[in-house]
């Protein structure tokens, strides 16, 4: 197993600062532009809802997660929804091969990382992108709700920011829905513990997200809220 040393993520950041004074920023300013035209005229041109799946890239095949994200993906997509997810493997990748068996809209907003991650094959709409916050903007802007199974630091980023955004008021609410009480208990427990008890957020910032176990109930919800 690879050991990450302090000396080595000094290492690490002193490459990423060395990539960044390769290019001017003014011409950064240009492939910027350049991901979010692509990126808004692909998605523009999906002309239907679409339901954004995280989770874990790390998650191998016959884990329990992958295939309810197999199937949740799977399910969407026969009622009619486009399926978007990060683009790579794990979770991500038993999503776009659900939607995709269902020959469904299956998008892959795949993000270019030094040590991950490869396209995960199964998306037939795929985006590629070198700026985290333009594929953001991407699931921000394309997406009528979110289901989060259970995955690490970009997943909570990505769960984080959409309930930051809800309840600060600069998107409208949509569904998000949190897949495993086993894995999402923990941190719901804390939030209520620590956020709410502490008087940092609301009791009402719950209502902004469901956890849920089944798929069947998962899919029935975002029917519900989500209009095709």
């Amino acid at each position: 197993m690879m050991k990450i040393t302090r000396a080595g993520l000094v290492d690490e950041r002193q490459q990423y600062s060395l990539d960044n004074f390769k290019v001017g920023d003014s011409w950064r300013l240009f492939r910027i532009m350049g991901e979010f035209v692509d990126g808004f005229d692909t998605m523009s041109s999906i002309g239907r809802p679409s339901v954004s799946i995280f989770g874990s890239a790390r998650t191998p095949m016959g884990d329990k997660y992958f295939e309810l994200a197999d199937k949740i993906a799977y399910d969407l997509a026969i009622a009619g929804y486009g399926v978007i997810t990060g683009g790579g493997h794990g979770i991500m990748g038993a999503a776009n091969r659900g939607a995709a068996k269902a020959e469904g809209i299956s998008i892959g907003l795949n993000i270019n990382l030094p040590f991950e991650q490869e396209p995960n094959g199964f998306a037939n709409v795929p985006l590629h992108f070198k700026y985290f916050f333009v594929r953001k903007v991407m699931f921000i802007k394309y997406s009528m709700a979110f289901i989060g199974m259970p995955g690490g630091f970009g997943t909570l980023d990505e769960l984080f920011e959409s309930l930051t955004l809800m309840q600060t008021h600069r998107i409208k609410p949509f569904p998000v829905i949190l897949v495993g009480s086993e894995f999402w208990g923990g941190l719901v427990d804390w939030i209520q513990e620590q956020m709410i008890n502490g008087g940092m957020i609301s009791q009402d910032d719950m209502l902004y997200f469901q956890v849920m176990d089944d798929p069947e109930e998962v899919v029935r919800y975002i029917k519900r809220t989500v209009v095709l």
